[in-house]
């Protein structure tokens, strides 16, 4: 009997050594910093030396316009990609599940633009949003429309990111979608067949309650990717005109560049502490109303 207590004792402890690297590895990447990181957040600092200054660097973001104003467009771009590439990922992964014949060709073409490096992407639409030589405003131009300053009108820069973001990554949400489209058994669409539902009533009956697994990962990955999106802005806009479509990360950037390293090191808890609070209830929320096949 103490035989066997000693034996499965061992195995626990011996068991036990193999989770010692992530410890290690996670502690020392994430946990670490994530604490230096809030401490350094409440004072004035260089590489060299620092001084306490409490909550200022947090009054500060919070009071300054130009601070400010990229949590707004932050909170903007997040539920606007997101809401995007869950609506038009679900709509594509429907068409390419069906019996069209080009189907395996139009998936390759919608998942393109992700292979695509993001600053790469934003260099080109930059230059087809151009003002006077862009490719947009050409289009416009034979159509006899007026040309639209995408980039430069500080109404509609945001915006302009924003559906350039979402022609990017929405291939990620069409694939994600097609895989649970997909693993939806078909007795079940033959089955409201033979009950006389329209193919209408079949979209919302089945194929969004079932798949909703899938729809919660395209919702949780955009939110998130949106609230840290930094490069796709920088490389078309680099926040501006003025502050027109700064967010969170390219305000971060510029306090960092600027040799505000205790303000920056505030913005980057805001961050963490504004994704934290809104994804961890909002992915309990979406994992209790999944459905399960």
């Amino acid at each position: 009997m103490m035989k066997g207590r000693s034996v499965k004792k061992q195995k626990s402890i011996y068991s036990g050594w193999f989770l010692a690297p992530v410890i290690i590895i996670f502690g020392g990447l994430f946990l670490l910093p994530t604490v230096i990181s809030f401490f350094f957040s409440m004072t004035v600092w260089d590489l060299t030396s620092w001084t306490w200054a409490g909550l200022d660097n947090f009054i500060q973001f919070f009071s300054e316009y130009s601070l400010r104003i990229g949590i707004k467009n932050t909170f903007i771009y997040a539920i606007l990609t997101c809401v995007l590439k869950v609506v038009f990922g679900l709509l594509l992964a429907v068409i390419l599940t069906s019996k069209i014949r080009t189907k395996n060709l139009v998936r390759s073409i919608v998942f393109f633009p992700n292979l695509i490096s993001t600053v790469a992407v934003g260099i080109i639409f930059s230059a087809l949003m151009h003002p006077s030589k862009g490719l947009f405003n050409e289009i416009l131009g034979l159509a006899g429309l007026p040309a639209i300053d995408w980039l430069g009108n500080r109404d509609i820069a945001l915006y302009s990111v924003i559906l350039t973001d979402v022609w990017k990554g929405v291939g990620v949400a069409t694939v994600i979608y097609i895989a649970g489209i997909t693993a939806i058994p078909r007795d079940y669409y033959e089955a409201a067949s033979l009950d006389g539902a329209t193919t209408i009533q079949q979209f919302f009956r089945i194929t969004i309650p079932l798949c909703r697994s899938s729809m919660n990962s395209v919702i949780i990955l955009s939110f998130i990717g949106g609230m840290r999106t930094f490069d796709l802005i920088w490389s078309m806009t680099g926040g501006g005109p003025g502050f027109a479509t700064d967010t969170l990360a390219s305000v971060i950037y510029k306090q960092y560049a600027a040799g505000f390293y205790g303000l920056s090191t505030a913005g980057n808890v805001i961050m963490f502490v504004l994704i934290a609070v809104i994804a961890f209830p909002l992915f309990n929320y979406l994992t209790s109303k999944e459905v399960e096949v």
